[in-house]
């Protein structure tokens, strides 16, 4: 009896599954997508109503070798790709390639990997989703038409290289623009002032003057904190008013992708790409043992809420049963999605409430753990009773001014007994509690101690990942499958960087934002990127065609394209101007960038080649980096050195430039102090001017030179083992002299492996085989100049084809 075929896409998935679906089944990974757009050309057909021409992608040619031969004797396949868009294009591309008959080929979708969900998926197969497969057509093409169109203009125009993204650049438009603001930011002064007040219970408690006849108290600055302190010392402070209220505090909905993502940043300090990750490994299972795979999360990718009725009806007899009654409320808690969220799916949360964290804890990394116990307390909590606080307003009289304390008691915890919601900085928490004396409308109070504080308006915040994916999702811009990758490329195309976990635009991401935004407003436009994925999850719907999203994006785009070519700033060839002067011909100088970033450069170049570091400071104008002045001189033409700083970081470079180009590298002494770093020097002599070789470091490692540079400008590779730590200065000698010249002979390593070689090389050219005897004899000395050489072989007779 044949068998049937179910394809998923990742191997541990596959692993997992083949625990609940025995003997029947053949199980078959694709290893993610299989088919994808031309890497080296546009691959889309735009006058032929947008064709893609999709292709095998390289290195999945013998997996979907594989996948038809397993899908010509099944009795039916099941495509088991992931529930989202990206998971039923793969299923699409599939079927086209294993071509068997529709009747054959079924669709099987599951929101977690159990064994009730595989079976019951397995026994109620589905048809493939046409539209949510366009609707995933349609953002791919969307993306190649940007990404593939526009780059070649920054080319062209700015350096060779960069590339612009339909959502991504609109992330980074995001960040230049909170950017903008922060430089913009004027602070602005005022002051605060709280009394230490004491009745005739205990605890003293502070209040804060919140206001001054009537109006809300607004003080400027010392000067005015002063005359209300004078005023204040010699005032009777009495009890005007008690507010007391029971204030309830409800638990969180379950995790979705861009919540989970947010929390495990702010709890865990985990990136979107990192918890993603994990995510995945929890969804397509862990080892547990002797219970084999087990799927412990559903699926990670959701913009939903929604619980399933059996995952409810086991988390509260769970509640019930490990919290108690008290914990458990009357009815189930349902929260509501987002408008355009897919009910389809359901929100992140374990499989089973059996899998409780620390029961599977030994089976899991220290971050899957972490992760893992994040995900079921907030589901689990997501079903317990609010936490209960007594919360007390007192104001207090003095005069004319109005002071404020608030008290706050947890009466119950609820949830919060599992479950606490961490908060992003610059956002104050309501649930500290506060104690105050028990107090009674008219009780005169002590003025124990009078305190003004300055403080200073802050400017907006840089965004961490967690407040910048909140700032996407709430401007409904990408969707829960995309935040992690955004954020990911956005930093890796050195757009975008990080200083303690704050997130803000190069100068490279600020210039090339600034030239999209003045040449495509409409791509680099927040509301109309919101837009354009409202379009795409109209023709998930089916409420539109997928051909039809794309012109409406299309034709405008194409006319800004156009005027792009024409009008776009050159910033390669001419820069951009900025207030400076050249000091040496007094030219405006200009912005250019280079191969290592941004840099100031004479605009009456090449006339004048004058160049200099510069920064920006807090307010976003530009200065000039001083150069440093060292006490090192160059030895090639006497001038000072100067401290200078490329794309490796700060070196030493003559002060004389043009003119002479001598660099050298920099270390940290002992001190903690940079000094110039000593090239090092080895046994071998230049076989162009016989100086000394010397050991320096480029962009691609470490390689010898000559010491005459720049007379002479030789070099050589250095092979993997001297790369490795073996270095020349130390050859290890064979105790035996060369016939040829008499100087000693070494161990060498070629491209072969061991040889015996003269130290006089390159003057004298002899080797000689290892033959079996030496090998006995001198293994060990081989072995330890070459310690990388391979185990099994430590040395191998050869006849080395050149001295390495």
């Amino acid at each position: 009896m044949s068998q049937s075929l179910v394809i998923v896409e990742s191997p541990a998935k596959a692993r997992t599954i083949s625990n609940y679906l025995k003997d029947d089944f053949v199980i078959k990974a694709s290893v993610g997508h299989v088919k994808d757009l031309p890497e080296n050309r546009l691959g889309v057909d735009i006058q032929n109503g947008f064709t893609p021409e999709y292709q095998v992608i390289k290195g999945k040619i013998k997996v979907l070798r594989e996948i038809k031969r397993a899908a010509e004797g099944a009795k039916s396949i099941f495509l088991a790709t992931d529930p989202d868009r990206e998971g039923e294009a793969i299923a699409w591309h599939i079927a086209e390639e294993i071509n068997q008959p529709p009747t054959k080929i079924h669709r099987v979708l599951f929101n977690e990997i159990t064994a009730r969900s595989i079976r019951e998926a397995v026994a109620k197969p589905e048809k493939l989703n046409r539209d949510k497969y366009e609707a995933q057509q349609a953002r791919r093409i969307l993306d190649r038409l940007v990404g593939y169109l526009i780059s070649p203009l920054l080319w062209d125009k700015v350096r060779r290289g960069l590339s612009a993204g339909r959502v991504q650049s609109v992330a980074v438009r995001l960040l230049c623009d909170r950017e903008k603001e922060i430089q913009a930011f004027v602070a602005q002064e005022y002051w605060t002032i709280e009394a230490m007040l004491e009745s005739n219970l205990p605890p003293p408690f502070k209040a804060t003057l919140a206001r001054v006849d009537s109006q809300k108290a607004e003080i400027k600055n010392q000067e005015e904190a002063q005359v209300i302190l004078q005023d204040l010392a010699n005032l009777p402070f009495s009890v005007k008013e008690i507010e007391r209220k029971e204030r309830r505090k409800y638990p969180p909905p379950p995790y979705i992708t861009s919540q989970l993502q947010q929390e495990a940043w702010r709890k865990l300090h985990f990136s979107a790409k990192k918890t993603m990750s994990l995510a995945q490994a929890l969804y397509e299972g862990v080892d547990l043992g002797q219970e084999g795979r087990v799927g412990l999360i559903t699926y990670m990718r959701t913009d939903s809420v929604r619980i399933s009725p059996e995952a409810l009806q086991e988390v509260r007899q769970f509640i019930e049963k490990k919290f108690g009654p008290s914990h458990l409320p009357d009815k189930p808690n349902f929260y509501k999605s987002r408008k355009m969220a897919q009910e389809a799916h359901e929100a992140i949360r374990p499989t089973s409430t059996k899998y409780e964290p620390e029961a599977v804890k030994s089976f899991l990394s220290k971050d899957q753990f972490a992760l893992y116990e994040l995900i079921w307390n907030r589901f689990v909590a997501s079903q317990m009773n609010p936490a209960v606080y007594d919360q007390t307003v007192v104001e207090i009289q003095a005069g004319k001014y109005l002071f404020r304390a608030t008290g706050s008691l947890l009466l119950f915890s609820g949830f919060m007994t599992l479950y606490i919601e961490a908060l992003d900085e610059n956002v104050e928490g309501e649930d500290q509690e506060r104690k105050l004396p028990e107090l009674q409308v008219g009780d005169v109070l002590k003025l124990l101690e009078l305190t003004p504080e300055q403080h200073f308006t802050q400017p907006p915040p840089r965004y961490t990942e967690a407040t910048l994916i909140k700032e996407l999702e709430e401007r409904g811009i990408g969707r829960p499958s995309t935040y992690a990758a955004i954020l990911d490329n956005i930093q890796e195309r050195e757009y975008v960087a990080k200083e303690k976990g704050r997130m803000y635009p190069t100068e490279l991401g600020c210039l090339v934002t600034d030239l999209l935004v003045e040449n495509f407003p409409e791509i680099l436009d927040v509301q109309f990127t919101a837009q354009m994925e409202d379009e795409l999850d109209k023709v998930e719907e089916g409420r539109l065609p997928w051909v039809q999203a794309l012109e409406d994006f299309y034709e405008p785009f194409q006319e800004d394209l156009e005027k792009a070519k024409v009008q776009m700033q050159d910033v390669k060839g001419k820069g951009v101007p900025t207030d400076l002067r050249c000091e040496k011909c007094g030219a405006p100088m200009v912005i250019k960038l280079g191969q290592h970033g941004q840099f100031l450069a004479c605009s009456n170049y090449p006339e004048c080649k004058n160049t200099k570091d510069f920064q920006r400071n807090d307010s976003g104008e530009i200065t000039v980096v001083q150069e440093k002045a060292t006490q090192e001189v160059c030895e090639k033409c006497g001038a000072p050195m100067v401290i200078r700083t490329g794309r490796f970081g700060k070196f030493l470079a003559c002060s004389n430039y043009p003119r002479c180009k001598n660099t050298k590298k920099m270390l940290v002494n002992g001190e903690g102090q940079l000094e110039a770093a000593q090239d090092e020097k080895t046994l071998e002599s230049c076989e162009k001017c016989g100086a000394p070789m010397v050991i320096k470091t480029g962009r691609f490692g470490k390689f010898l030179a000559c010491s005459n540079y720049p007379k002479c400008k030789n070099s050589k590779k250095i092979s993997s083992s001297e790369k490795e730590g073996v270095k020349r200065t130390k050859p290890v000698h064979t105790g035996e002299n060369c016939p040829q010249c008499g100087a000693p002979l070494v161990y060498r390593k070629g491209r072969f492996g061991p040889f015996i070689a003269c130290s006089n090389y390159p003057k004298c050219r002899f080797t000689q085989k290892i033959t079996p005897t030496t090998k006995k004899a001198d293994k060990k000395e081989v072995v330890e100049e070459k310690p990388s050489a391979p185990k099994r072989k430590a040395v191998r007779e050869m006849t080395p084809q050149k001295n390495d």
